[in-house]
């Protein structure tokens, strides 16, 4: 492998891990909402990766997002009959979206941008180097 092809792999990882996060603070937002008029309340996304093996094109290596998938756990429901939102029996439905759970996701897919900007900054640094042996 040669350290360009880093620069793909990290690369596509740094990508991935911005839609992560993307994802994960969108279901942050809507932790705490209620279900609307049509009954349905925000489901959490969770997003799912594929790793991309190497091949003889050096563009895709790496990991991509292949999916963003509905959590299909039931939202939690809070008996409150004088809510807007609450159906015939005085429930409201809420998101299914567990803060502590995206919370670790959020940490989780921060670290891993940073580490893979790492990777990136170290690779160039080395490349760098490289340059310099051939002008002494």
């Amino acid at each position: 492998m040669s350290l360009l092809r880093i620069f793909h792999v990290s690369g596509s990882a740094v990508s991935a891990q911005s839609q992560r996060l993307n994802t994960v603070s969108s279901n942050l937002a809507n932790a705490d909402t209620a279900a609307g008029p049509d009954g349905k309340s925000f489901k959490a996304r969770q997003v799912v990766f594929q790793t991309l093996p190497m091949s003889d094109d050096a563009s895709s290596v790496g990991v991509k997002v292949s999916a963003v998938r509905e959590d299909d756990t039931p939202g939690r429901r809070i008996h409150d009959p004088a809510h807007p939102n609450a159906d015939a029996e005085g429930y409201v439905t809420f998101s299914n979206v567990n803060p502590v759970e995206e919370m670790v996701n959020m940490i989780s897919a921060s670290r891993s941008y940073q580490n893979n900007v790492e990777v990136m900054n170290t690779a160039k640094s080395l490349l760098l180097k490289t340059l310099q042996m051939g002008q002494s």
